[in-house]
């Protein structure tokens, strides 16, 4: 038998662990890349747009879905329709999939804060990245080649984060988040005022905040700043259902929503002055404008940041130390929350114990990370898998969930409303069922729509079709045939 359903014990823990949730790597190495690319300083104005009409309108939705129900997305959508279970089974084969790639990218920022004691990468960041750490392989398909300087600190990953999924909600879970989200918010400040106290400082921020207003008339930097929001405030992949269901009968939804929106937000400000601070020091350093060093993704955390380091002189070991355990803190609570979904979703389905289902989901998954991410194609398998999942698996859930509520089942977004309102101080109305019904369905399905047409006539960067098909197409087709199975599968 299962064991007596988990409760935050506050709603500042549910809080604090939303946040953690919604803070993760893509805050520090994505938002500022993003914003610059489109637009700067006038990026700011879409992107808060699409957080009021988009991010926390979705956001209040899962909400909604996950208190009202008291489970994780399969049964919170049983519950609002027989039939939309699939749904929920969706969302979680989703959360396990980011959660096999995740590891692999945390592993490489636990391994850069040893390496930012004696700056390990040399002259060449770039080199020292792709070669000497990760042995790319240069083979078209899949390279089974083992790099076994990957496996022992993924291990390491992945036992830390059972540790805290086996302690549950209270013990585990929110415990975690109030010791790694106070220590994040820490480092990542002395982070930036370290990084506005050097030279060149002001020619990053200027790069970051300057508007660009031209740009606002391209509706590619809508859509960017959409797309943004939904992937940063971890809404529409079953994460917030399911740290909602462990909410107690009476509690603030929108309130709570808010303060998480705006928090994340505002960590990701502080993340775009910071990186942009540091990266205005290169361009100073290296005699060059900032646009000839801005890097996005795996490049600014891995390749700039160690150029940044290097560059530094007396602090440099201090300032490598804050950065990677800032991306290893942030990653670590994030991490926690995507695999909390399939685990809840076992639990309500099969009756499961928390261990069993920790044991079975975590371990089965890390094991399948390890074999996958101790590779010689640890990189190529991130950049495909997280593209896909992505810009697929992720959009259409939350397309779907959106669509099935406020079109189709009208009554229930007016069930979900009343639910709220009863609780919340800050009430929802015409607006929010505008915003689900119209903005938000009409986002999501030109995202969809351009992200998949783009698959289906280019395919995806340079890299085989053969591993496209593996690890992008396969990573869908895992997720649909999960859903479907899992869902025919009669509750216990």
């Amino acid at each position: 038998m299962t064991d007596t359903r988990e409760n935050w014990s506050a709603r500042s823990g549910f809080i604090i662990a939303a946040v953690g949730s919604a803070v993760g790597l893509g805050n520090i190495w994505r938002f500022p890349y993003v914003a610059y690319e489109n637009g700067g300083g006038a990026f700011l104005i879409p992107y808060l747009v699409a957080l009021l009409t988009a991010g926390l309108p979705l956001l209040f939705l899962d909400y909604a879905v996950g208190h009202r129900s008291t489970g994780a997305p399969p049964k919170a959508y049983e519950q609002l329709t027989k039939k939309a279970e699939a749904l929920g089974w969706w969302q979680a084969c989703v959360c396990i999939i980011i959660g096999l790639y995740y590891a692999s990218v945390l592993t490489w920022a636990g391994s850069y804060i040893y390496f930012s004691f004696n700056q390990s990468w040399g002259a060449d960041p770039e080199g020292y990245f792709f070669k000497a750490f990760l042995a790319t392989s240069d083979a078209a398909g899949f390279d089974m080649t083992f790099i076994s300087h990957l496996l022992w600190p993924l291990i390491g990953v992945w036992a830390l984060v059972l540790v805290i999924l086996y302690g549950g909600v209270r013990k585990g879970v929110e415990l975690a988040n109030r010791i790694f989200m106070p220590l994040l918010i820490v480092l990542f400040s002395i982070l930036v005022i370290q990084a506005l106290r050097l030279p060149g400082a002001s020619e990053g921020l200027n790069a970051f905040f300057t508007p660009n207003w031209e740009a606002m008339k391209d509706y590619k930097v809508w859509l960017a700043a959409y797309g943004h929001i939904f992937f940063s405030l971890s809404v529409g992949f079953g994460i917030m259902v399911t740290y909602a269901s462990y909410l107690k009968p009476k509690t603030n939804l929108t309130g709570s929503g808010f303060v998480v929106g705006f928090a994340n937000s505002s960590f990701e400000l502080l993340a775009g002055i910071g990186v942009f601070a540091a990266l205005g020091f290169m361009a100073h350093a290296a005699d060059k404008s900032v646009q000839d060093v801005v890097s996005g993704g795996i490049g600014l955390a891995f390749i700039a940041f160690p150029k940044i380091i290097s560059s530094l002189g007396a602090g440099a070991e201090l300032f490598g130390i804050l950065f990677f355990t800032s991306l290893f803190v942030a990653g670590v609570t994030s991490m926690v929350s995507i695999l909390e979904v399939p685990i809840a979703a076992m639990q309500d389905k099969l009756k499961w114990g928390r261990a069993k289902a920790v044991t079975i989901i975590g371990g089965g998954t890390g094991i399948v990370s390890i074999a996958l991410f101790s590779s010689a194609n640890a990189i190529k398998l991130v950049d495909i898998i997280d593209h896909f999942i992505n810009n697929l698996g992720i959009v259409s859930g939350a397309l779907v969930s959106i669509i099935m509520v406020s079109w189709f089942k009208r009554s229930l977004m007016r069930e979900l409303e009343l639910h709220v309102n009863s609780i919340s101080t800050i009430k929802l109305g015409k607006i929010w069922e505008f915003t689900l019904t119209v903005i938000t369905p009409v986002v999501l399905l030109s995202t969809l729509g351009l992200a998949l047409s783009a698959l289906l006539q280019k395919g995806y960067g340079d890299y085989s079709m053969s591993l496209q098909l593996w690890f992008g197409w396969g990573c869908i087709l895992f997720c649909a045939i999960g859903a479907l199975f899992m869902s025919s599968l009669k509750n216990r």
